[in-house]
């Protein structure tokens, strides 16, 4: 899949756009607006304020004729809702288990950590120190769903489908047949290692599957630049390797971290994978953690403050 993948709103179908953040590194998440006869629907907000308000004067192009009435948060995530609250007048829709998840992790508890002193502020300020959480006031959805929802938009039909848990506890897709475009939230980066929050693996490699089922020509990954099928491809190759290297060493009795950590170093010697160059390969100690934690239920996870650290450990010391 060609295209410049440069900052801004890019038209990628019929009415059909993204709106791209490189490097698509932790918290720079990609976004989506379908614009019918007079009405518009804009899928995901960004990480804080001043980049979803930068995000919305760009499409204003667009939005100026077509005021946006709808909101699609992917999932939970902040760099998926925390900006929800500057779309005025909106619906916001998403799944009961984003609606959920998204009231565990309110912007003010990222404000504290990144101004924590010592070392756990400097471990959050390496990963989002880039971002302002301050003022920002968590806007919920105001529409739930299960499973599948049609919205119309202005004569179009957005196709929401509900493939998680994966990523997160409620991950959703968002399917415009009439452009053959697909937004898909966190259920793809692109350039960037996956990270399975929630898992089950299987749950992502099945909606991988689904995806690849669809008719479509350009797919907006939650992260990294625009791709196709073949982008889909990669990502199940990756969920597919780890839960296949994970489960080994789970049955061989190895702890999950060293486990992380060894598989970290067998991807990271083998340049034929194609996942090999892919950045934040740190985050194979959550999904090792996943798998596990999804074979065994009284595996018990790290807190999210160690998780990171573990994450920032493979990334300076992938030597182990």
């Amino acid at each position: 899949m060609s295209g410049e993948y440069t900052l801004g709103l890019h038209e990628v179908g019929d009415n059909s756009y993204a709106y791209l953040q490189p490097d698509g590194g932790w918290g720079y998440s990609n976004a989506g607006l379908i614009v019918g006869d007079g009405v518009s629907l804009l899928v995901d907000t960004l990480f804080d304020l001043r980049l979803t308000a930068s995000m919305l004067d760009s499409m204003s192009v667009a939005t100026r004729s077509a005021p946006i009435a709808t909101v699609v948060n992917t999932h939970a995530n902040g760099d998926h809702c925390y900006g929800n609250q500057l779309v005025t007048g909106a619906e916001i829709v998403a799944s009961s288990a984003t609606a959920h998840e998204m009231m565990e992790v309110p912007p003010s508890m990222l404000a504290a950590l990144n101004n924590a002193p010592g070392e756990i502020g400097e471990l959050f300020r390496h990963f989002f120190g880039d971002f302002e959480f301050n003022g920002i006031d968590l806007a919920p959805p105001t529409r739930t769903f299960d499973g599948r929802l049609d919205i119309e938009v202005g004569g179009r039909v957005v196709e929401l489908i509900e493939v998680g848990p994966a990523h997160t506890q409620g991950d959703t897709i968002a399917y415009v047949a009439d452009s053959k475009t697909l937004y898909t939230g966190d259920i793809l980066f692109i350039g960037g290692t996956p990270i399975v929050w929630a898992g089950p693996l299987d749950n992502w490699i099945a909606a991988c599957d689904l995806m690849s089922e669809l008719d479509i020509d350009v797919v907006v990954p939650g992260h990294g630049p625009l791709t196709d099928k073949a982008g889909i491809a990669r990502v199940r190759d990756y969920l597919s390797f780890v839960l296949s290297e994970a489960t080994l060493r789970h049955d061989a009795g190895m702890d999950a971290f060293d486990a992380a950590r060894e598989i970290a170093r067998d991807i990271l010697g083998d340049n034929s994978r194609s996942f090999a160059q892919w950045k934040e390969f740190g985050r194979i100690s959550v999904n090792v953690d996943t798998v596990y934690r999804s074979i065994d239920a009284t595996h018990k996870s790290p807190d999210v403050i160690e998780q990171f650290r573990r994450m920032a450990k493979i990334e300076l010391h992938p030597e182990g």
